[in-house]
């Protein structure tokens, strides 16, 4: 039985490669080459009956990305399988692709074998990441666990709300009735308790938390 694959990638050099690699296995058959992942979404509309297996893309393309590719094709058809083979390791964009139920992730510098394989295990009804993206993906929940953890007092969240709208040590006294050694103080414990490196990491943070509106 042969397997129908599309691929979608802006580079023509790595597509002629995958190209070539694919064309050396008897199981599959190539149904479509794209540039952009729009091209995709038009042939799976088009072709509503067409049995496709596969879609391997990449995440930066013109006007339709892997990312936006990858969930469009879940909500059309979750029987059509999804890899993304991608220089970016993003852990944003992992979770992203995660959440939307990808079938694959494997980076562009992978071996000719893991792809392979990432191919044939995904075909076979499994999921297939690679160690790399794995180790992101569970580094990225750990770190998000910690920060849910961490919880601010509320003369911290004012102390941090303040300096992120760039109020100097001394106005941040002045408008808390404190002391600016004391200011000095929560600005250090902050930066550790949050682990940033400076006022711009606190800042971050403030955005992060809809202390303050970008």
């Amino acid at each position: 039985m042969k397997y129908n694959l599309i691929i979608a990638d802006d580079h023509k050099m790595f597509l002629d490669g995958l190209l070539s690699i694919l064309n050396e296995e008897q199981d599959y058959n190539i149904l479509l080459t794209a540039k952009n992942g729009s091209n995709i979404i038009k042939y799976v509309e088009i072709n509503p009956k067409e049995k496709i297996d596969l879609i391997i893309t990449d995440i930066s393309m013109p006007e339709v990305d892997g990312i936006t590719l990858n969930k469009m094709l879940k909500e059309k058809n979750r029987n059509i399988k999804t890899l993304v083979v991608s220089m970016h390791n993003n852990a944003e964009m992992i979770d992203n692709l995660i959440e939307h139920d990808v079938d694959g992730y494997v980076p562009k510098n992978a071996e000719k074998e893991e792809l392979l394989l990432a191919i044939k295990t995904i075909l076979g009804g499994e999921k297939y990441f690679s160690k790399e993206i794995k180790d992101i993906y569970i580094e990225n929940k750990f770190s998000k666990k910690k920060q849910n953890e961490i919880k601010l007092t509320q003369r911290e969240i004012d102390v941090i709300t303040l300096i992120a709208q760039e109020y100097t040590t001394q106005e941040i006294a002045d408008q808390l009735f404190l002391s600016k050694h004391t200011i000095e103080s929560y600005r250090k414990n902050l930066i550790a308790k949050l682990n940033v490196r400076n006022l711009a990491g606190l800042t971050k943070y403030a955005l992060k938390m809809k202390y303050i509106e970008p």
